[in-house]
């Protein structure tokens, strides 16, 4: 399942909105991004986030406190921005560091503009099917599905990973649309049993290569979400594709999908509080 194609194709329509708000509004979305210390890693992320804004025509702030910030201090900075009309999306990157609660600077997104879904009113909201932001990875895993025709009710789908903004609203979303969901994760006793079992297998659990390709029940869809060092996903991905009837590569599936459904969710975010529709 190529995830390319299709996060290109949804990032041209976001920015064909973005471009007719500009117009109508006279503003372009604003997504802001806020990075806690300079993790290499968290800062080429931020970096390819904001780049992919700009050629999305979609505005981009970044704020980057130092690593000695204080969950309060974080909090505040987060609130500002919620409480700014001229932004209309705002991205945490985390992880933030260990002194800091982490769950409490999430909360400080506004709802209406918690485009990376990683708030408990978004969780709230995918479980309860009501209108909200999806986390972006489990929403673009979605999108995915969707686009190759995977029909999930009545599938039993295992998810190997409990993650507050992974595995567990996944989950939740393959269970909104009648899939039997079985969560799984690192100390699961017999995973490879359960694994075999599975109609639909997401790969969650941050480990490279976790799930062998013997593993993989004959016909199985396997959407590998997992990116390790050396471009290597949770599954192993040359046995597996042999026995699965459609995986996703890694890289080139799941991860252009995430950055994809946040602008999107950016742009919708723009236009419900700009009074567009």
């Amino acid at each position: 399942m190529n995830g390319v194609d299709l996060a290109r194709r949804i990032t041209g329509t976001g920015s064909a909105a973005a471009a007719d708000m500009r117009e109508r509004a006279g503003t372009a979305p604003c997504l802001a991004t806020v990075l806690v210390g300079d993790d290499p890693a968290s800062v080429t992320y931020v970096r390819m986030k904001r780049s992919r804004c700009e050629k999305a025509g979609i505005l981009s702030r970044h704020v980057s406190l130092p690593s000695s910030v204080s969950t309060a201090g974080l909090v505040e900075t987060i609130s500002a921005l919620s409480a700014d009309p001229k932004v209309h999306g705002i991205l945490l990157q985390h992880p933030v560091g260990k002194h800091i609660d982490e769950r409490a600077a999430f909360e400080a997104i506004a709802p209406d503009k918690d485009v990376d879904g990683v708030t408990m009113h978004s969780f709230a909201a995918m479980s309860f099917g009501l209108p909200g932001f999806a986390s972006c990875t489990p929403g673009g895993i979605l999108r995915l599905l969707d686009e190759y025709g995977v029909d999930l009710a009545g599938k039993h789908a295992v998810v190997v990973g409990r993650s507050a903004i992974l595995g567990k609203p996944v989950g939740m979303l393959l269970l909104g649309r009648d899939a039997t969901v079985t969560y799984c994760h690192s100390r699961t006793v017999g995973l490879p049993s359960i694994v075999r079992e599975a109609d639909v297998l997401v790969a969650a659990v941050g480990r490279p290569r976790f799930i062998a390709g013997s593993d993989i029940k004959p016909g199985a869809v396997v959407v590998d979400a997992g990116y390790n060092p050396g471009n290597v996903g949770d599954v192993d991905f040359e046995t597996a594709r042999h026995r699965a009837g459609l995986i996703t590569p890694v890289p080139g599936g799941v991860g252009p999908m995430t950055i994809a459904v946040l602008l999107a969710q950016t742009v919708e975010a723009a236009a419900h509080q700009l009074g567009l529709g």
